[in-house]
């Protein structure tokens, strides 16, 4: 069976491409670093991908707002494309910046105009915050009958992920945005203290609106955080590996094999 294949979509700015890719070849796929340039000039499609991955980074120079050219680009320039990948059941990431891509697109929360709903803006500290944080998956704190998100099946209730952003804070258009976000079960994860109670800064390192540090679409097969987990796959990156007991991949592999099993069954 060939391996699934990833486009770590790439741009002016981007930094984290290397890593992302790499977490997905050790997730068993088949990645490959591709500059948008390739889609405009149509040297690519992204019907060749069964998975879009955009990392981290700061695209464009985050000129404007953090992610906002990208996102104006994939949105006027590949709507359609877009709409027709999502159609076929194929997956999306948006790792940090990626996320702020994604959100500011409108692929997330996710509507068929691409109509922008929530955001990520200046963190409340007014500097860059970069270290490790809690995550909790929000099915238990929700209480929703299961975690809907196919990226996230079966992780630890309680993650560890570092975090590298100035622009990270999440909020919603209006308080019905984020209810339906909520009742829907599209929030993934949450900042947490390390017990998995919510917790304000510097746990929440943003100021998040209900701690939320990533979101899904209704379907469960996009994907958008703040977090890295392509900076956590071996167990010697957590910060305290030397005292671990555990010696397995670090918590954000996880998230990639979850990826690349479901294009597998797919």
């Amino acid at each position: 069976m060939p391996k699934p294949k990833v486009c770590v979509l790439r741009t002016a700015g981007t930094n984290c491409d290397k890593e992302t890719a790499f977490a997905f070849v050790k997730a068993g796929a088949e990645a490959c670093l591709v500059h948008i340039n390739r889609f405009i000039d149509q040297q690519a499609k992204f019907s060749d991908y069964q998975i879009l991955a955009i990392p981290g980074g700061f695209s464009y120079g985050d000129d404007v707002a953090a992610g906002k050219i990208l996102a104006n680009e994939l949105k006027y320039r590949f709507a359609q494309d877009l709409r027709e990948f999502i159609a076929q059941g194929k997956l999306i990431i948006g790792i940090c910046n990626g996320f702020q891509v994604l959100v500011k697109a409108g692929i997330l929360p996710g509507n068929c105009n691409f109509e922008q709903e929530v955001s990520l803006i200046i963190n409340d500290s007014g500097k860059f915050e970069d270290r490790w944080v809690y995550l909790r998956t929000s099915h238990i704190a929700y209480c929703t009958s299961q975690n809907k998100c196919v990226w996230t099946k079966n992780l630890p209730q309680i993650i560890y992920l570092p975090v590298a952003h100035g622009e990270g804070k999440f909020i919603t258009k209006d308080k019905m945005v984020l209810e339906r976000l909520k009742n829907t079960g599209q929030v993934v994860f949450q900042y947490c203290d390390e017990e998995g109670k919510a917790a304000s800064y510097p746990y929440n390192p943003n100021g998040s609106t209900d701690n939320i540090a990533g979101i899904c679409d209704i379907s469960g097969r996009i994907l958008g955080l703040m977090p890295h987990p392509e900076r956590h796959i071996e167990f010697y990156q957590h910060p305290r590996w030397t005292a671990r007991k555990n010696k397995d991949g670090g918590n954000g592999l996880e998230i990639f094999r979850n990826g690349v099993n479901y294009v597998k069954k797919f």
